[in-house]
């Protein structure tokens, strides 16, 4: 009876379709001038796109070295997965909370919730600029539903870490702070591109995430 069980995640495995790289909803030009289109083009079509890559490739690897009963190569292969894979679940989750119709400050329940979690927007803003500002190398500064407590929380994460497979946390809105998402156009100084970003960021996105997670 337990055989029979692993027959169809197996077969899930084998069959799955490979990652590929999510299109755009908006052009690569579409956010300036706070986002430069060259960054955005770099950014997508190379960076999101090799991790979508090295992680069909680490899943191939994976899926032989589990049909082989090789644990020492599934073992080998975790880093590669937690990295590419969060590469593509982090990007994925960034373009959405970008928009050019961004900015501003998000309303109903998600401004209610952070209001109670932050004090005010601007504590939350301040706190979450922060944060990001302080990431240590490459990574990402987080807003983070906890549903078991049922409140919001601010989180960094290191490298491509994802979120909610490191920290339990459910990922409302990313800010990534690794040199390729802004150096061509704010060179070292991080805080002005973290000071630019807040006018592109999709609230309606984010409300949307958490409103799906609150319920």
């Amino acid at each position: 009876r337990s055989s029979a069980k692993l027959v169809a995640p197996l077969g899930c495995l084998i069959s799955r379709q490979k990652h590929t790289l999510p299109d755009l909803p908006y052009d690569y030009a579409a956010l300036e001038p706070h986002i430069n289109a060259e960054i955005m083009q770099l950014h997508h079509s190379k960076h999101h796109a090799a991790y979508v890559n090295n992680l069909n490739v680490a899943e191939e690897k994976y899926k032989e070295a589990l049909a082989k009963g090789d644990v020492t190569t599934q073992v080998s292969l975790q880093p590669a997965l937690k990295f590419n894979g969060g590469g593509h679940i982090n990007h994925t989750i960034f373009w959405t909370n970008l928009s050019p119709n961004g900015g501003g400050e998000p309303k109903g329940e998600l401004m209610e919730a952070i209001k109670r979690d932050f004090g005010s927007f601007a504590n939350f803003k301040e706190k979450l600029t922060a944060v990001s500002v302080g990431v240590q190398g490459s990574g990402w500064g987080w807003l983070g539903y906890n549903k078991e407590q049922g409140r919001l929380q601010i989180a960094a994460c290191a490298n491509q870490d994802p979120l909610q497979g490191t920290t339990g946390l459910i990922p409302l809105l990313g800010i990534d702070v690794w040199e390729h998402a802004y150096y061509l156009q704010y060179k070292n100084v991080r805080p002005d591109y973290l000071k630019a970003i807040w006018n592109v960021i999709n609230w309606e996105n984010v409300s949307s995430r958490y409103a799906t997670w609150k319920k």
